[in-house]
């Protein structure tokens, strides 16, 4: 039989007894160790050492049946969670729960979850497992994340945080069975079956203007207070929801080396990890009153709106007749951003009119035809197949995976080229 098994058994038995004190002092009793108090002043000398030596042993059994009883306690409990974390393995209300919460959870479709000990047993986790897969540290010495970077378009770097197997599966769990079928606003496109770059862009074909905008630190901002609040609105009341919350977030860290040890150092509060599979879906839902507010916005003023991660686009349709309106949806756009609780990156917000190229999520969307890929790159993948095919590849050549993957988005938008492309790099390669 396993320890688990062990102290499970031992905690029913606890509960059978009514409470760990019950518990103790009946095996006291039924073991012969628990002693009837006496008035010591009408005690002999002998029996007063008697006495106390009863009373040690006693003192001796009951610390080391608490002892166990901790342990049994701790199997079947979260009992902490770390710095910072609110945690109380009593509470089964809270005054912030939603009042309807269980409806709200049956009307998304999601699984019934009232406890610590429902959400362990729906990811296939003991109480230990999971109260170690969402405990927090400020300064940590192992955590749940490998991080590696990759480049951006600006030539700085990007930290992914990616989770490792065990906390992986549970927030593949989570994307699956919960966030997945939180609702979101139809003007985002982002992370979701069936949309993609090129079904963001073909909202905005045919435009006398575009205006992109950026958010700024947008996985960061979604901290983990306001992924609580997403999963506390989906149904679930305050012990799930900070379990999910925690589950589904993490600090941003510095690795620090300090006396042979390495630190995860937090530089900041728990965030949306860019890396997490849960992560997309969850910001797409928080931002359902963004999009709803922001589509408003747009259409009041005869503007189309989509969005894109952290991208946001705006477009005014050819046909529309009176004034663009542009500082109006500018100030508004902000405004509402800001009252959301993001920030919109100045430095990147951008206009784009019918004359010069318009470009949405990478694709350029200037006229009435599809959203397509722009011709420099349809131009630089065929000189590339040129160059494979008759050798001529240098040494500072792009790789041919590269290579590849260019090719399989220009197959996106236009299948019949993207496919001719890829059937050449490979070929070009091999030969």
């Amino acid at each position: 039989m396993s320890r688990t098994t062990d102290l499970t058994s031992l905690w029913r038995a606890i509960e059978r007894a009514g409470g760990i004190d019950s518990y103790v002092n009946g095996q006291l009793s039924e073991r012969g160790f628990l002693v009837e108090r006496r008035e010591i002043d009408t005690l002999s000398d002998r029996e007063r050492e008697a006495y106390k030596k009863q009373l040690k042993e006693e003192a001796a059994r009951r610390l080391e049946l608490r002892r166990e009883a901790w342990q049994a306690y701790k199997a079947r409990h979260i009992v902490h969670l770390g710095e910072g974390i609110f945690w109380d393995d009593h509470a089964t209300e809270d005054k912030w729960d939603a009042p309807d919460a269980e409806e709200r959870a049956a009307e998304n479709e999601l699984p019934p979850l009232d406890g610590p000990r429902d959400l362990a047993e729906a990811l296939g986790l003991t109480i230990p497992q999971l109260r170690w897969l969402a405990f927090h540290r400020d300064a940590a010495t192992s955590i749940h994340y490998a991080r590696f970077t990759v480049a951006k378009r600006d030539g700085s770097e990007r930290a992914i945080w990616a989770p490792m197997p065990t906390l992986k599966a549970a927030q593949r769990w989570i994307l699956r069975n919960i966030s997945e079928k939180l609702p979101i606003h139809g003007a985002s496109h982002g992370f979701l079956p069936g949309r993609s770059i090129k079904s963001n862009a073909q909202e905005h074909v045919g435009s006398k203007l575009v205006l992109k905008m950026d958010l700024a630190d947008f996985f960061p901002s979604v901290t983990y207070p306001r992924v609580r609040g997403i999963f506390r609105r989906a149904g679930y009341r305050e012990q799930v929801s900070t379990l999910l919350a925690l589950i589904c977030t993490e600090a941003p860290r510095e690795v620090v080396e300090e006396g042979g040890t390495t630190y995860y150092v937090a530089l900041g509060p728990r965030c949306l990890p860019q890396g997490a599979p849960t992560s997309p879906s969850l910001t797409n839902t928080l931002c359902l009153r963004l999009d709803r507010r922001l589509s408003g916005l747009a259409r009041s003023l005869g503007w189309r709106y989509t969005r894109y991660a952290d991208d946001l686009t705006f477009s005014l349709p050819a046909s529309h007749g009176g004034e663009p309106r542009l500082g109006a949806l500018l100030g508004g756009a902000r405004r509402v951003v800001e009252s959301e609780g993001f920030a919109v990156r100045l430095d990147k917000t951008r206009v784009a009119r019918a004359g010069a190229r318009q470009q949405v999520t990478g694709l350029v969307v200037n006229g009435e035809g599809p959203a397509r890929v722009p011709r420099r790159l349809r131009r630089q993948l065929r000189a590339a197949a040129h160059n494979l095919e008759v050798g001529r590849a240098g040494p500072d050549a792009d790789p041919v995976d590269r290579l590849a993957g260019l090719a399989s988005f220009v197959c996106m938008t236009d299948p019949a080229l993207g496919a001719a492309l890829l059937g050449r790099l490979r070929g070009g390669s091999a030969g």
